[in-house]
């Protein structure tokens, strides 16, 4: 196991390079750069900030200085977590524990893009774990009960339940839930992220479109592990339905939903961008989406590069997760 974590960890390095580079340049062809929209200043003060960020300089040794600034220097990441701040609020230390500088952000004075990811990731994390056990909770459960109930009006009503989480976008769905809940009858706030409450409604519009697709998943992979020969020795043994499904079944046929799980993480992470603006959560994903507004350039490519490492571990972590839950699967 150990030899194909470490080969998934080498194949991360090209990709997370050809991502740096293809961000990169892309930022670099779009029309304006961080200062045209500021108010008009003289060429000496623009020479003066583009010398200050380095911008004065060739194209090519900007891009090999900041590839040099983003390569991790250490490896130390039981300190990523190890600092807190006044509230407890552990910090997220890129330059403690990897030695990754993302450099300073082109639009917030005196403000690193380290520091600014430090501030608002911890929202994007709870967010999308929030949402993610939503999709689990109500997806499995669905899946399992339909199976269970195959051909009844309880499974119509899963599928049914589930093709219109499939249909609807996370656009739409979030403003109909803040006029339904918060409007309407006024359980939750429409935006904000300062109590409990308020992770509701962002957590359940994100959550419940993957939640369709895992019920779905659920549903099939039930089915067809119910149909295995070790199944009905079970039930000829007197085992009740209960002790079958959450014993023998449920491991078998949550493997479709663990391998969806990658893709699905992918898109819970990347969905957060809608979900921030809509909701006005003061996450990273909101950030990132005024940093390209603002043609901040390190702090996009910082953000597209968290992402990106983001999405390749939690990949990982769940083809370990599935050979561990099938180990007639084998490391390759």
């Amino acid at each position: 196991m150990l030899r194909f974590i470490l080969r998934r960890f080498l194949e991360t390095i090209p990709v997370l390079f050809v991502i740096a580079t293809a961000t990169f340049f892309m930022l670099r062809l779009v029309p304006g750069g961080p200062f045209t929209a500021e108010k008009a200043v003289s060429k000496e003060i623009l020479q003066n900030l583009q010398a200050h960020y380095g911008l004065d300089k060739p194209l090519l040794v900007q891009y090999g200085n900041y590839l040099w600034d983003i390569t991790p220097k250490k490896l130390a990441p039981w300190r990523l977590f190890a600092d807190a701040d006044r509230n407890g609020t552990p910090d997220f230390d890129l330059k403690a524990a990897f030695g990754v500088d993302l450099g300073p952000s082109f639009k917030y004075p005196n403000r690193t893009v380290n520091e600014i990811i430090a501030d608002k990731l911890p929202a994007s994390l709870e967010l999308g774990l929030w949402a993610l056990s939503v999709a689990l909770l109500i997806g499995i459960t669905l899946g399992v009960l339909a199976a269970m109930k195959k051909n009844t009006g309880l499974d119509y009503a899963a599928s049914t339940l589930a093709m219109v989480g499939i249909c609807v976008p996370t656009f739409v769905m979030g403003p109909l839930l803040v006029l339904l809940f918060a409007l309407k009858f006024g359980w939750f706030n429409a935006s904000g992220w300062y109590f409990a409450s308020d992770r509701v409604l962002p957590a359940a519009t994100l959550g419940l479109v993957y939640a369709a697709y895992i019920a779905r998943l659920t549903r099939g992979g039930m089915l067809e592990v119910l149909n295995q020969d070790y199944i009905r020795t079970a039930r000829a043994k007197g085992a009740s339905e209960t002790r079958i499904v959450l014993k023998h079944a449920l491991r078998g046929g949550l493997l479709p939903v663990i391998t969806f799980l990658g893709p699905a993480i992918a898109g819970i992470i990347s969905g957060s961008f809608v979900i921030e603006t809509i909701f006005q959560i003061p996450g990273l994903g909101r950030e990132f989406v005024n940093s390209a507004f603002n043609r901040d350039y390190t702090l996009v490519i910082g953000t597209v590069l968290l992402y990106a490492v983001l999405i390749v571990t939690l990949n990982l972590l769940v083809d370990i997760v599935q050979v561990w839950l099938n180990p007639r699967l084998k490391f390759e």
